[in-house]
């Protein structure tokens, strides 16, 4: 593979595992170092060692406001610079708004709304006191099409769309880049609350992505000419009807 982000140095939230693992697999096959940032240690140390030399792993808690504190100087004095800031930790919960938890809500949208927000705001003055930086934000297909059978997962993607359209444009004058990849279902331990039949179902009629297709697509919107900003990238299973 190119070493298209050889120098460059990406942080990942959510890194232990799934998507955000997957991200950080292939851009350290791009060349760069990845800082994994995950609240999972032991699943958090054991990907470190899996990916070798240029994974650098760093406890974080999102949720935790005085953890989150610590996430943006513990990256420079790991790795002494962030070039890029992959926004991919979240959570989901599906079903009915009638009989639904409504604190399973706000733990989810603790961390898809607030903690999202919150790492974000951390790594910006990084990234336009060095005139240059690459944010990206693991969203959904249900932050562009309301999703049924899934309302405050939905509602959490929602926001997640509007708060990137937003600052995309507030930041480019500093020469960042703001984007968010938005895939339909794929298999990771978020659909783990789906009934197993549907699982079942889905994955016969290839209804699910792997990880490793959105990883793929994140090292395409990193990878473009500066003067090209992927916002939105869509990546839907060939089966998916939305």
């Amino acid at each position: 593979m190119a070493q298209e982000l050889a120098e460059k140095v990406a942080a990942i939230t959510g890194a232990a595992s799934g998507i955000g693992l997957e991200c950080a697999r292939t851009l350290i096959g791009a060349g760069a170092r990845v800082v994994l940032i995950d609240r999972a240690e032991e699943a958090l140390s054991s990907a470190c060692v899996a990916l070798g030399d240029q994974a650098i792993p760093l406890r974080i808690d999102l949720t935790d406001p005085l953890s989150m504190e610590a996430m943006m100087p513990q990256v420079l004095e790991k790795a002494g610079q962030l070039d890029i800031f992959h926004a991919n930790a979240g959570a989901y919960v599906g079903g009915e708004v009638l009989g639904g938890d409504p604190d399973a809500w706000d733990r989810m949208l603790n961390l898809n709304v607030n903690a999202l927000f919150r790492s974000i705001h951390a790594v910006l003055p990084h990234m336009v006191e060095r005139k240059s930086g690459d944010i990206i934000v693991t969203s959904s297909i249900a932050g562009l099409v309301p999703v049924v059978w899934e309302p405050i997962y939905t509602a959490s993607k929602h926001a997640v769309q509007a708060f990137v359209h937003t600052l995309r444009r507030q930041v480019a004058k500093h020469g960042l880049r703001v984007g968010a990849v938005a895939p339909g279902p794929v298999v990771t331990a978020l659909i783990k609350d789906w009934p197993k039949e549907k699982i079942e179902e889905e994955m016969a009629a290839g209804g699910l992505m792997q990880p490793v297709e959105v990883a793929q697509a994140v090292l395409f919107m990193l990878t473009r000419p500066r003067n090209v900003t992927i916002r939105d990238l869509v990546i839907l299973p060939q089966s998916n009807d939305l």
